[in-house]
């Protein structure tokens, strides 16, 4: 329960933590940052017209209060065309700055299964005029995600199925083997622009076959060894 204004010194009440359950606990992962990793499977980066050989890594954010738990995408405003991403998600529970590769997955809590819904047409038109991506990528509820599992329990998932279904229907298929930039390489990359903090999110891209979602749709995603997200767009 949030304490009370007089209590605080706030002027205005700040809004909660924005958090994780923990597969098997009645313990929350705290949320600091979402970063995102744009382009990270070959297919998907040739069918959103780009040539993957020749781009290094880059990143974009969502804002922690972005991710959603409870099965439900409400479909956005001011957008016709909004897209389904299945993504392996990373949590840490260290950060740092400039992290050497071969140390990156000492800072790794857990690993769980995300989506990044996308306003793919607002986005677009973002392209066109070089804008930031944000009015197609962090808008309210564009993360809903699964629970956290340590990677105490998992390890660290190196390869494995990567799906998504809609209504039924496999849309996305690829394997965590075809990661162009590996976990510990973006958790390195990342750390040389941003000081990484507990409580990030890296959320590590998605394989091809994206598409446009309408309400009514039922969206189950899979990670391999990490586990599942079911999702209805309402």
């Amino acid at each position: 329960m949030n304490a009370p204004l007089a209590m605080t010194g706030y002027v205005i009440q700040p809004a909660p933590v924005a958090t994780l359950p923990v597969q098997g606990t009645d313990k929350v992962f705290p949320i600091h940052r979402i970063y995102c990793v744009g382009r990270n499977y070959a297919e998907h980066a040739i069918e959103m017209g780009h040539d993957p050989s020749k781009e290094p890594p880059f990143f974009f954010q969502k804002n922690p209060d972005n991710i959603t738990t409870d099965g439900k995408f409400p479909y956005p405003s001011k957008s016709s065309d909004v897209h389904h991403e299945i993504e392996m998600i990373v949590a840490l529970a260290k950060g740092g700055d400039n992290i050497p590769a071969e140390a990156a997955l000492d800072h790794v809590f857990g690993y769980g299964v995300g989506l990044d819904m996308t306003r793919r047409d607002l986005q677009g038109e973002a392209k066109k005029l070089g804008r930031p991506w944000e009015v197609g990528k962090a808008f309210e509820a564009s993360a809903p995600c699964g629970p956290l599992v340590p990677a105490g329990e998992i390890g660290h998932p190196t390869s494995g199925a990567v799906t998504l279904k809609v209504n039924g229907e496999l849309r996305q298929q690829g394997d965590l083997n075809q990661l162009i930039w590996k976990v510990p390489e973006m958790i390195s990359y990342l750390s040389g622009l941003f000081t990484l903090q507990p409580g990030d999110i890296i959320m590590t891209g998605t394989p091809a076959g994206v598409g446009a979602v309408v309400r009514g749709d039922v969206l189950e995603g899979f990670v391999e060894g990490v586990g599942k997200i079911e999702v209805v767009v309402v």
